[in-house]
């Protein structure tokens, strides 16, 4: 039971199943997708797969939503009744909306807010988000959830492993990936946040297959001896893949609480390109 009247605030970055959204009634911020002749509000007027059509004639540039139409947001949660607001992030060193949902708070009269800069993007970002709506609804006091959602941003990871490399570098996301090399020995990387929050590649390998099965190596890994998680398969163009995916991990961890699936946000699109297979964990114990 939700005792303090405290409202979850995504950004559409997160990639929270929108089943979910719905669920725990969370907010969200919609990124936006900017074309030459229009601009789009992420998972509200487009779809990732009409990215994917107009990639090879445009990519477009993706940005936050103005300081106004957040501010409206803001006001419609006080509005619905809340006086204390959590809002889950992606990344600070990806993108600007953790600063600036921030310093929008910082000014706003009568939400007390509190901003979780998740080190993460897409599922990574979006597996915290779900657990920070679990522990509203399971009446955390805000003191409690504020310490220990800090505590679990190091329990979230994402691994993903993206068709080509050109997206990430077009769109300056490139972080520490190095680049020009992958392309060119047919080496696909394995792609995730370090510490900081900034992508970088955690291993590489020869073509696809061997990709995928580094993939699962390195999620296994990263559970080790834990019993409770969460895991998720986000996938762009990649669904046969994807599906595979999900039926080898349900096999080798039974003791899963949840394997979500879902596809990438439009906006995340931009940057991946197709053929992209993201894989999140969350640690709970």
């Amino acid at each position: 039971m939700n005792k303090e009247k405290i409202a979850l605030l995504v950004d559409s970055g997160t990639d929270v199943p929108q089943e979910l959204v719905e669920q725990y009634g969370m907010y969200m911020i919609p990124l936006q997708i900017i074309y030459k002749d229009r601009i789009y509000t992420d998972k509200v007027d487009i779809t990732p797969e009409e990215v994917y059509e107009r990639l090879p004639i445009e990519i477009p540039s993706t940005s936050l939503p103005d300081g106004e139409t957040i501010t409206k947001i803001f006001e419609k949660i006080k509005a619905d009744g809340y006086e204390k607001l959590l809002a889950v992030t992606i990344s600070s060193g990806l993108s600007g909306t953790f600063n600036v949902v921030r310093l929008i708070a910082e000014d706003f009269e009568g939400l007390e807010t509190f901003v979780l800069d998740t080190k993460n993007i897409g599922i990574g970002s979006g597996l915290q988000a779900i657990e920070a709506a679990k522990l509203i609804e399971a009446g955390h006091s805000w003191d409690e959830l504020k310490t220990k959602l800090r505590n679990d941003v190091k329990k979230a990871k994402v691994f993903f492993n993206v068709a080509t490399l050109e997206y990430l570098q077009k769109g300056g996301r490139i972080g520490l990936v190095a680049s020009i090399l992958g392309n060119a020995l047919k080496l696909n990387p394995i792609i995730s946040c370090n510490g900081e929050g900034v992508y970088h590649t955690v291993a590489k390998a020869r073509g696809r297959k061997k990709s995928l099965d580094k993939t699962f190596e390195l999620v296994k890994a990263f559970i080790g001896e834990h019993q409770k998680f969460v895991l998720a398969v986000a996938q762009g163009q990649a669904v046969e893949e994807a599906e595979a995916f999900y039926e080898k991990l349900k096999a080798n961890f039974p003791q899963a609480e949840k394997i979500y699936f879902g596809t990438i946000s439009p906006a995340l699109v931009v940057h991946t390109g197709p053929g992209l297979l993201g894989i999140g964990i969350q640690l709970l114990d």
